[in-house]
């Protein structure tokens, strides 16, 4: 979502944002700021009636004090609600019309953004490890984890389908690891932990998920206005959802952990026997909300925290710059983390961070406003893990020719005293 008074004020950067986003027709720009024009002309309207009413009633109460007659005075007072009313009729569908059309309107993104058609075209910044090598061909991490008796995939498909899993024994202990890992590192680095709902109603989904993710990510839940998180980011963010919040009391910085829910419908498909796409999941999620000038930094902040967790666990990674065509439309920079996966012989997704500059506090209505301060935060978020992609990484990059996996030393602490998965006997 844009700011109106960037669109009215730096019409151009506009549409070359757009442009750059591979959207050549600007017309909803031309028709935005048409509509933009007639609501300010009858806001200013509005405006000077109300004026007129206060003046009215003002020469009222002075024409009582002198004995004077009011009925003429009262009559001329009484036709201006009326006026109110037939201009404020036309103006709120013009303004509903105008927020719709701004959704539309995607973020000014960041100069450093590559241009790209495809997510092929996104940019590598760093890499951290060098691709793991086996003498041995590797497996499957769904193959190795289901021989290890720790994953069940056919068994989740006789009661729910396609796209969930039961994970039992090492693996599961594994998973728990991974979430008090990741929260550790989280409260250490002074972020405020959270528990929040995992489901959220329909207007505040509608202002923290973009609409392509409503469509095709999104559970509805039948007969209820509530919908299933696809992250804790859509409940830790949508709290202040119309909140005005104090300029003294940022930065907010919070983290969750949540079971995720998510259709997964479109182009991706689903991993049926596997972990990596699937329609539940675990994920610890960061969130920010901050002035704007310290938005930069701690966009910075954020994917660090990312990278030294995936770097601690000993798996070898890199950062990529999401280029304009990846880029979602609320986003004004990101990056993706990804971890080596030697069974593709390539780089699977794992983590990413997102500065959404103001776009998102205007869909929320989020305000900071006090101390002679007011301005629109600045909110960003973050993928501290997903646990089920860190598995992924973990299975296939420390399993070893005997069809057991070593354990990463960093978790060693939450695993009972295991140090490998094996197969129970």
């Amino acid at each position: 979502m844009i700011d109106i008074k960037t669109l009215r004020e730096d019409t151009q950067l506009v549409r070359d944002n757009m442009s750059r986003k591979g959207r050549h027709d600007i017309s909803l720009i031309d028709d935005t700021l048409t509509l933009d024009s007639e609501y300010v002309t009858l806001l200013k309207r509005e405006q000077d009636l109300r004026s007129e009413r206060n003046k009215a009633s003002e020469e009222i109460n002075r024409l009582k004090k002198a004995g004077e007659d009011i009925k003429d005075a009262i009559v001329a007072m009484k036709a201006i609600p009326a006026k109110i009313k037939e201009l404020d009729e036309k103006i709120q569908p013009l303004k509903s019309q105008i927020k719709s059309n701004l959704q539309k309107i995607p973020n000014i993104m960041h100069e450093s953004v590559p241009q790209g058609k495809t997510d092929d075209d996104n940019i590598e910044l760093e890499r951290f490890g060098e691709p793991t090598q086996f003498d041995f061909e590797p497996v499957a991490h769904q193959v190795l984890a289901t021989n290890l008796g720790m994953l069940a995939a056919d068994d989740s498909a006789e009661t729910s389908g396609t796209g969930f899993y039961y994970m039992q024994g090492g693996l599961a202990l594994l998973n728990q690891a991974l979430i008090r890992y990741a929260i550790d590192t989280m409260v250490a680095n002074k972020f405020t932990y959270v528990e929040t709902p995992l489901m959220l109603r329909a207007n505040v989904v509608e202002n923290v998920v973009d609409l392509d993710d409503r469509e095709n990510q999104i559970y509805k839940i039948e007969g209820e206005d509530l919908h299933l998180i696809g992250t804790s980011e859509h409940s830790l963010i949508g709290r202040y959802l119309h909140k005005t919040v104090r300029p003294k009391d940022l930065p907010i910085t919070q983290t969750s952990y949540s079971m995720c829910f998510r259709r997964e419908k479109g182009a991706h498909g689903l991993d049926e026997r596997g972990l990596f796409r699937t329609h539940q999941f675990n994920k610890v999620e960061m969130i920010v909300i901050c002035d704007p000038k310290d938005s930069a930094s701690w966009y910075e902040k954020m994917q660090k925290i990312t990278i030294e967790l995936f770097k601690g666990l000993g798996l070898p990674i890199r950062v990529l710059q999401m280029c304009t065509a990846d880029l979602n439309d609320l986003k004004h920079i990101a990056i993706d983390v990804e971890a080596w996966s030697p069974r593709k012989k390539g780089y699977i997704e794992v983590a990413s961070c997102s500065n959404l500059t103001n776009a998102q506090s205007l869909l929320l209505g989020i305000r900071a406003n006090g101390d002679g301060q007011k301005f629109i935060p600045h909110t960003l978020n973050n993928t501290a893990i997903a646990t089920s992609r860190a598995l992924v990484a973990i299975l296939e990059n420390f399993q070893t020719k005997n069809g057991t996996v070593k354990i990463p030393k960093v978790l060693h602490k939450y695993m009972y005293g295991m140090t490998e998965l094996k197969k129970e006997e």
